[in-house]
């Protein structure tokens, strides 16, 4: 990060919890000793936040990842204590005109004990859903005009897992484990796997050379694969036996039917490589034209207008996350067309995956994780 853009963010991160201070700390039942020690922790997740910004500056592997914990859990726990400073001092704000003396005062007190235990369910169960291995989620996806081969042909979906400072191979092997166990025809890997070199991750990705799956394992680059040397994973990726398609297809035959499986660079990636520009139909140069359906791997959501004009018939996209956790659900839809679910644009579905791991503060309250099974039915 940018010295003068990390210095505003940390003078911002400080000035909000400032707010949140003046707001809440006056208002609850605390002797001075108790005011002292609420503002001193306040001030410790000032410097936590910005400083797990910074982990990765650390020398020792160890004491980096330590720091990054920390940092993440500040952020968890600073973000639901923001909104909810928020939210009451809307509802306070309403308060005053119906309220006076005695039981606004009561309704002050009782709020700010309210924003507190919130946050504090908020963090610890946004955390336990964030820590447990991924749910299944099965979807059928209609499709017009399907051979009669490819009735029930099964695709799963990871994506986002952010193998990194707070993820790690036993997170990862409990993920391969259970694809496997799903015994599907194919397997695409959506992008964000990483979130760091390959000198530093390695040994974390390792269980990805173990799955398996009758078609084979498809991968497409996420942004962060492009923050963490794209270059490096698509050679390590490729040496753990994954297909990395770059703008590119493959025809997969099954039974008398065939299909075409796409992949493209992330939306972004030419800011980072410009001969990597995300292309939808130049993934399909050479594709023969009569196999359909024509299924797309993009990472993120924003591929689909160039992909429906393309022929696909389906998109697997990742990247958002959902939201991760309350509310920036909400917000998701003011940079991608679609949040996470089914969706159709055109005459193409759109299937945004929740994401299987997260990415920085360990919290998943109220949006789970998904290893999603997708299965091809007949519209």
């Amino acid at each position: 990060m940018p010295t003068r853009s990390f210095l505003f963010a940390t003078l911002l991160i400080a000035l909000l919890h400032l707010y949140i201070g003046l707001r809440l700390l006056p208002a609850l039942p605390l002797d001075a000793a108790g005011l002292w020690l609420g503002a001193i922790m306040l001030m410790m997740l000032s410097v936590l936040l910005p400083l797990g910004m910074l982990a990765r500056m650390f020398a020792h592997r160890g004491w980096a990842d330590r720091v990054a914990w920390a940092g993440y859990m500040a952020m968890s726990v600073f973000s639901s204590l923001l909104v909810l400073t928020l939210l009451r001092d809307i509802v306070l704000g309403f308060a005053i005109l119906f309220t006076a003396g005695s039981a606004r005062a009561a309704l002050t007190a009782d709020s700010a004990l309210v924003v507190l235990g919130l946050t504090a369910f908020a963090t610890l169960i946004g955390l336990l859903n964030a820590l447990r291995r991924a749910r299944v989620v099965n979807v059928d996806v209609p499709i017009a005009n399907l051979p009669a081969a490819l009735q029930g042909f099964t695709i799963a979906q990871i994506t986002d897992i952010h193998v990194g400072p707070t993820i790690k191979r036993n997170y990862l092997q409990s993920i391969v484990d259970a694809v496997n166990a799903l015994k599907v025809d194919m397997i695409a890997v959506t992008g964000d796997l990483v979130d760091g070199t390959v000198r530093e991750l390695a040994m974390h990705t390792a269980p990805l050379a173990e799955l398996t799956a009758r078609h084979g394992v498809y991968f497409v680059t996420g942004n962060h694969e492009y923050y963490s040397g794209e270059r490096a994973w698509t050679a390590e990726l490729r040496r753990l036996g994954l297909t990395v398609l770059l703008n590119e297809h493959v025809v997969l035959n099954h039974g008398d039917a065939k299909l075409v499986v796409a992949g493209v660079t992330d939306f972004g990636s030419q800011h980072y490589n410009p001969a990597h520009r995300s292309d939808p139909l130049a993934a399909l140069a050479g594709a023969p034209e009569k196999v359909q359906p024509r299924i797309l791997l993009a990472h993120q959501p924003r591929s689909a207008r160039a992909a429906a004009d393309a022929g696909y018939q389906l998109q697997l996209s990742g990247h958002t996350h959902g939201g991760q956790f309350w509310p920036w659900n909400f917000f998701v839809r003011l940079q991608q067309p679609f949040t996470a679910g089914l969706d159709r644009l055109k005459d193409m579905w759109v299937y945004t995956s929740s994401g299987t791991g997260y990415w920085g503060p360990p919290n998943r309250f109220g949006i789970p994780s998904e290893i999603t099974r997708l299965r091809l039915v007949r519209a």
